[in-house]
């Protein structure tokens, strides 16, 4: 017998307890027979002004990340999910691909992180016209930024234009008006880039990614759209979702 909901998969999520954008992000993109079961990392929506402020939010993540991947495993998720993205992009490929171990290791079963869901859609993207040359737009402090950059840079990606929002708190990412949202990733694409990233995974973008796709005609990358999408494929689950960009409409 399987889970009466959930009889196709049943995915762990693992999310910041100040994000208020991806539990929603996810809910709206799940087929029939997949469930989403959130777990919250602990962390206080300390006020960040500059580097050091981001980098003690990050410390704060890293020292509830695994306690809080143990509780999620107590309702036996077939996958997990990671719902937080700048630990993803932390010390650049390598950094990636030793979280992933660990979690992995930690968990028991298999696990999306926003870092190879991005790696993996342009790779999809690019089957059908070459991307050298990204725009990327993260609600990060310079600190986060730079690590964003030297995973993209890693994995062979020109980092042409990059946007960081320096987002104030990290309840207050979720805060930031599709208004914003659509300013910046038009600048980014004024510069001439093959293609727009945009991470932090508490930035409500994926309606707006798929507006912009449309408007600019190449591929936008929103995190959450990239992650669930991710997560789905590599559980065989196919479904075709529209509303969210091509993605998880054709591929």
């Amino acid at each position: 017998m399987v889970d009466s909901l959930g009889h196709r998969r049943k995915f762990g999520v693992l999310a910041p307890s100040t994000n208020t954008s991806v539990e929603p992000e996810f809910a709206m993109m799940q087929p029939r027979g997949v469930t989403n079961h959130f777990c919250r990392i602990e962390i206080p929506d300390n006020p960040i002004k500059n580097d050091s402020d981001f980098e003690a939010l990050m410390d704060n993540i890293r020292e509830t990340t695994m306690s809080a991947a143990d509780r999620l495993m107590t309702c036996r998720p077939d996958y997990v999910v990671m719902g937080m993205s700048a630990e993803t992009f932390w010390d650049g490929a390598e950094g990636s691909e030793q979280l992933l171990q660990r979690m992995e290791e930690r968990c028991g079963v298999g696990v999306a992180m926003g870092s190879h869901a991005c790696r993996e859609s342009l790779r999809i993207y690019s089957e059908e016209k070459p991307i050298k040359t990204v725009g990327v737009l993260t609600p990060y402090m310079p600190v986060g930024d730079n690590q964003v950059r030297g995973f993209f840079s890693d994995i062979g990606y020109d980092v042409k234009a990059l946007i960081g929002l320096k987002c104030q708190s990290p309840v207050l990412i979720a805060h930031e008006q599709p208004e914003t949202l659509r300013k910046a990733i038009t600048e980014l694409n004024e510069a001439g880039v093959d293609a727009i990233v945009q991470v932090g995974t508490n930035l409500a973008c994926a309606k707006v990614s798929e507006e912009a796709e449309r408007w600019f005609n190449k591929p936008v990358v929103a995190i959450n759209v990239a992650t669930y999408w991710y997560a789905l494929r590599y559980n065989g689950i196919k479904d075709q979702v529209e509303g969210f960009g091509r993605l998880l409409a054709e591929y």
